[in-house]
């Protein structure tokens, strides 16, 4: 059974930075795609990044150059580094894993995300 447990998030002004990190207790026999889903207040759920099991990585235009998808080298824990935070980006972020995905991670819609964090608050104050 795969168990993502979320930490991190929290509250900032514009233009400060968060990180945040998912602890994957999955097993990684199958080739495994991880990432990062928001769902800002009163709207749909959103891809914010993406990480394949080669390691290429997948941004929304809306983060790209600011936030960076990673992972450690034993693949347990994935993270999220958000700088230059805008109001925008205020939501309740989720990280999600898909074992067994072989294609490009930035394909996968919401649906096909097999396995949910718990979510955490991130809110950027003006």
């Amino acid at each position: 059974q795969v168990q993502l447990v979320e930490s991190g998030g929290g509250s900032v002004q514009a233009e400060g930075s968060l990180n945040r990190s998912c602890g994957d207790s999955g097993d990684r026999d199958n080739r495994y795609s991880m990432g990062w889903v928001r769902q800002p207040p009163g709207k749909e759920r959103e891809r914010v990044a993406c990480i394949e099991d080669s390691g290429a990585r997948d941004y929304a235009e809306s983060v790209k150059g600011r936030f960076t998808i990673s992972q450690d080298k034993a693949k347990t824990t994935l993270y999220l580094e958000m700088n230059s935070l805008k109001p925008e980006d205020t939501a309740l972020y989720y990280c999600a894993s898909r074992p067994g995905w072989a294609g490009a991670c930035g394909l996968l819609q919401e649906n096909d995300w097999h396995y949910w964090g718990q979510g955490t608050q991130v809110t950027v104050s003006s």
